[in-house]
């Protein structure tokens, strides 16, 4: 399996997981949290990976 990007990455933070969709996912997953690619620009500068901040901004239809 092919674990890179084929797309641009959305994620400002500095990372070594940048551009590795497999290894975020797993670290993200690891720490109860979602990556950068699940939330729109604005809300993925916050750094807040969490799912409950995730669904707060399904249910204001921002996802």
């Amino acid at each position: 399996m092919n674990c890179d990007n084929v797309q641009p990455c959305n994620c400002t933070y500095p990372c070594p997981r940048h551009g590795k969709c497999c290894e975020c996912i797993a670290s993200h997953r690891k720490n109860n949290e979602l990556p950068a690619c699940y939330f729109p620009p604005e809300a993925e500068k916050t750094y807040n990976r969490s799912i409950d901040y995730y669904i707060q901004l399904r249910k204001e239809g921002k996802v």
